[in-house]
């Protein structure tokens, strides 16, 4: 019983933090020049890859011979940046679909492809063939993807688009800026010095893009690289890992176990990154402290400084 009350004293403090930090602007979400973020929207994954061939798609895919292939592509070169946008719940895959063909007519962009639900083909395809991320896998129903030709003041570039509402009802709208002449400039996410900035400025963070198995591990798709980095580059300062559950009609005493053994299942793998185990201290609260109703604030990592 005393656990459990230290437990809720650390989470209740967390909780009052959390909801004042909603309140303030985000720090340091990137977005490209050649497309505005989706409002609301946060950064789970950003990669930036240079001079490289690049194939773009401009057809639905199919298998042929063992082999995922599309009608119509076309080869190119040049910097690639990889950006995917986790999208506020309130929103729909079509909301975010609408708004970024508008800001694609606004910026007079020419669409050269678009296409949506099962006649793009398999979202399997799109995820683990082309795209190569589990994370964008979804029912096919639920998929837009279009391609457009982004030039302006004398540059060639293009964008392609991928939209998804996942099984879990998360909405992920993904894009490949491709830039034959070479980016004007590269944008980078999970910059430890800004994310040591925004945790100071606001005592807390959610940790995004990261999954649990059953509650004992980590999946596939998990990245944590970035916390890794953040650890180790400040070994002097202390966090918790404070993990948040919520079931309906679940029992509080069985989500607070289940959400501590996240938070140490975190802790374990960090730990197996080499990193110190007097910086970090594991929580779990369960239901408790739930600052939104929405899905992705209910089950939820935060780090917290101590």
């Amino acid at each position: 019983m005393r656990s459990l009350s230290l437990s809720y004293r650390i989470l209740a403090a967390a909780f009052f933090i959390t909801r004042f930090s909603l309140a303030q602007e985000s720090i340091s979400i990137p977005e490209h020049r050649l497309m505005p973020r989706f409002p609301d929207s946060e950064v789970t994954a950003l990669e930036f890859v240079e001079d490289t061939n690049y194939r773009l798609i401009l057809s639905s895919l199919q298998r042929a011979r063992g082999l995922v292939s599309s009608e119509n592509s076309e080869m190119l070169r040049g910097d690639i940046t990889k950006i995917i946008y986790e999208i506020a719940p309130e929103f729909s895959g079509q909301d975010v679909f609408e708004y970024f063909n508008n800001e694609a007519e606004e910026k007079n962009y020419r669409k050269l492809f678009s296409c949506i639900g099962r006649e793009c083909g398999s979202s399997n395809y799109w995820a683990n063939d082309i795209f190569g991320n589990r994370v964008l896998y979804g029912p096919e129903r639920n998929q837009y993807y279009s391609v457009f030709d982004a030039a302006n003041e004398g540059r060639e570039d293009f964008i392609a688009m991928y939209i998804i509402t996942r099984g879990n009802r998360r909405v992920y709208a993904y894009f490949e800026f491709i830039e034959p002449g070479g980016a004007q400039s590269r944008i980078d996410i999970f910059d430890s010095d800004a994310l040591l900035s925004e945790l100071q400025a606001q005592r807390s963070i959610v940790l995004k893009n990261i999954d649990f198995e059953s509650d004992l591990s980590l999946t596939s798709d998990s990245d944590i690289s970035f916390l890794v980095s953040l650890l180790e580059k400040n070994p002097s300062l202390k966090f918790y890992l404070v993990a948040h559950l919520y079931q309906e009609g679940g029992e509080s005493e069985e989500l607070i176990a289940r959400s501590r053994q996240r938070a140490n299942v975190l802790r374990q793998v960090l730990l197996g990154r080499g990193i110190d185990r007097e910086q970090i201290q594991a929580y779990g609260v369960g239901p408790f402290a739930p600052y939104c109703g929405a899905e992705r604030c209910a089950d939820r990592v935060e780090l917290v400084m101590q």
